[in-house]
């Protein structure tokens, strides 16, 4: 039995915990606490890429900030909703596989 934790697990945990989280503010606080960890991956992403690389992603890596952008600023529902939509995508991935 493999014991290891997949990536999509722990973001669907993650994900889950919004949506479950009862208290608007600690909901909100998640949220934004996700795109904290999300920004700092990209940053950390970006800043291993060679100039070369870096340029050939370069739509993607910005794509990326705008969605993220785009996230700030959600109310306690806007929040559950986004996290609803991003679960229910995380499932139909895994039974695609």
């Amino acid at each position: 039995m493999n014991n290891s934790v997949k990536t999509d697990d722990v973001i669907f945990n993650f994900f889950k915990q919004i949506c479950d989280e009862k208290d608007d503010l600690k909901c909100v606080e998640l949220g934004n606490n996700w795109i904290n960890a999300m920004e700092t991956n990209l940053n950390n992403i970006e800043n291993n890429l060679d100039e070369k690389t870096k340029l050939k992603h370069e739509k993607d890596i910005q794509n990326n900030r705008n969605h993220l952008n785009s996230l700030k600023g959600k109310t306690s529902s806007e929040w559950r909703e986004y996290a609803t939509k991003c679960m229910v995508e995380i499932m139909d991935n895994k039974s695609k596989i």
